[in-house]
């Protein structure tokens, strides 16, 4: 067990001693300034900019990146909905894998839009090859998206009056030839090397241990995990995700796609330092996010590493903690790392079943998605922080009396209503999903009993889980939840929509506001924000927010399991 903690200390190092060069980078990319890889990747950017007819020198104020980014995302949708619902006759399917029902299509196509990957269906049996690209190509748009718009609000925060800033369009190619691209075939050839399919054949046949023959399906694999996995996305390829061994074949593949879950969204805190040059103040911004990592993290490990109380009762022991849902490859303190990782990210993957995790570790990762500003998804992430520096600026202004200022710009009522429109959206959109569920549920469980097969605390955590994820744009459920329905496929696609472009334009709009804002310097009773004052403050209204919405929630669920046991 010692060997296996240790595994996850290394992890956290290596993350840390990648993140912090890779943030230098990426603040080059988007600042022009030259990087070893100009000479590579610059071919491929001026052929895009020359199809496309993409002015780089013209600069977009607020709105027009806005009107870009939805734009082309509702292109993406129709092309989406069109190739999951015809892939029974279109190529590239070699295994006869039927064409998508219309809500089926609905709910997969905006969860991939929406870098949210959310899988109602089954990988290997559920989409074809060429349905796997397609969503593979999603993968690294919606991340490019992600980072191009956080980029957008990094220009938008320097200490200058400005009312255009950047060029979405440009801002994204680079966010994907020049950052998802090369790192994913960084990660794509380790996989390669450690038995990871690449192939457009069909199903293999195979001798099992048992000496029975199997068909095993396989397919276009280690590129569609490695950008699953950098770009926050999440999508498995095979239903049981990272926990098939074509996914995650070994303890090295499961350390890269570990450090790859939270890589890029930790460092584009460290390229905001880069280009508003306030490092300082990207360190305070990590700081607080790994704090909360940390208190989400540790008792996980150490409730897994414990076992299963229920197990426990009856006198059986558990020398490799509680192993229900998780591959012995891993083990407990690997499987309970990856699970907070993913969940305080908006990746969603899984390397083991989070429906069998043991009640308060359910609890811990649900919060991490209800939080959704511990590190975040690709870009988002930052745009969740944001809302809450801007709540944290405000009332602290209130508490000393002064005007609040951030970066130098006036916080008044037009940022404040938007930031509060923004950070209660969240909480709306999950407890009042869960509560249609839970009604409906309730006053016909006899037609609805194949949504639950676990009834009870367990059976509420888990519809409360489907919506959290979903809003949380992360992916991943307590799978014990039958949700290749019309209600689940429609409802949680409306929650991915809302969930991700309002999020998007409420932060773009308050850093287009302040940018316009006549720049005040710094004296001697600016609140600073990159103080561990500040960094405490901003802290407690994330707490605070999150323990108000949800805790009521969760009592009903993982706490009255916990209880119950």
């Amino acid at each position: 067990m010692f060997s296996e903690i240790l595994g996850v200390v290394l992890m956290f190092i290596l993350l840390f001693l990648l993140a912090i060069p890779l943030g230098k980078y990426m603040a080059k990319v988007f600042q022009f300034q030259s990087t070893w890889l100009d000479k590579i990747f610059n071919p491929l950017d001026q052929l895009i900019f020359k199809i496309a007819r993409i002015r780089v020198k013209e600069e977009m104020n607020w709105k027009q990146h806005l009107t870009a980014l939805l734009t082309i995302n509702l292109c993406w949708f129709l092309i989406a909905m069109f190739v999951l619902t015809n892939m029974s006759w279109l190529p590239l399917n070699p295994d006869g894998n039927p064409s998508m029902t219309g809500d089926l299509a609905f709910n997969t196509a905006i969860s991939f839009i929406t870098n949210t990957n959310l899988q109602h269906y089954s990988g290997e049996t559920g989409v074809s090859y060429l349905g796997q690209l397609t969503l593979q190509l999603w993968q690294f748009i919606s991340a490019g998206c992600g980072i191009a718009i956080a980029v957008v609000v990094f220009f938008a925060m320097r200490e200058k009056t400005q009312t255009s800033y950047a060029n979405f369009y440009v801002l994204f190619v680079k966010s994907c030839t020049r950052i998802l691209l090369p790192l994913s075939l960084v990660v794509a050839v380790i996989l390669l090397f450690n038995h990871v399919p690449m192939t457009f054949q069909g199903k293999d046949t195979m001798i099992g241990l048992q000496g029975d023959t199997v068909q095993v399906s396989r397919g276009p694999v280690a590129g569609f995990v490695a950008i699953k996995q950098l770009g926050t996305n999440g999508g498995g390829f095979f239903g049981p995700n990272s926990a098939h061994p074509l996914e995650n074949p070994n303890y090295l593949t499961n350390i890269v796609e570990t450090i790859a879950i939270v890589l890029i969204p930790l460092a584009l805190i460290f390229t905001m330092g880069h280009i508003l040059n306030r490092r300082k103040l990207a360190w305070s911004i990590v700081g607080v996010m790994t704090i909360g990592f940390f208190l989400l993290c540790i008792p996980t490990i150490l409730q897994e590493v414990k076992g299963n109380a229920a197990i426990a009762k009856m006198g059986i022991a558990q020398p490799h903690g509680s192993m229900e849902g998780k591959e012995l490859r891993f083990g407990a303190p690997a499987s309970a790392y990856w699970a907070i990782s993913t969940t305080t990210t908006s990746n969603g993957s899984v390397n083991a079943m989070h429906d069998s995790l043991t009640p308060l570790s359910g609890m811990f990762t649900l919060l991490g998605m209800m939080v959704n500003a511990f590190y975040g998804g690709v870009g988002v992430g930052f745009l969740n922080y944001y809302i809450f520096i801007i709540l944290a600026v405000f009332i602290s202004g209130l508490m000393v009396g002064r005007t609040p200022e951030f970066l130098g710009k006036k916080i008044e009522a037009r940022e404040m209503k938007i930031a509060m429109i923004i950070a209660l959206l969240h909480p709306f959109l999950i407890l009042t999903g869960t509560a249609i569920a839970s009604h409906v549920y309730a006053h016909n469980p006899t037609a609805y009993a194949a949504w639950l097969n676990n009834p009870g605390y367990h059976g509420f955590s888990e519809m409360l889980y489907e919506f959290t994820s979903s809003s949380a744009n992360n992916g991943s459920g307590f799978e014990g939840l039958g949700d290749n329905t019309p209600f689940w496929n429609i409802a949680c696609g409306i929650v991915m929509l809302l969930a991700r472009y309002l999020p998007i334009i409420g932060p773009v709009a308050i850093a287009g506001s302040l940018a316009a804002k006549k720049y005040i310097p710094e004296s001697a009773g600016t609140l600073k924000t990159d103080t561990p004052t500040f960094s405490l403050m901003v802290f407690a209204v994330i707490a605070i927010v999150a323990a108000l919405s949800f805790f009521p929630a969760l009592t009903l669920g993982p706490i009255a399991e916990y209880f119950s046991i």
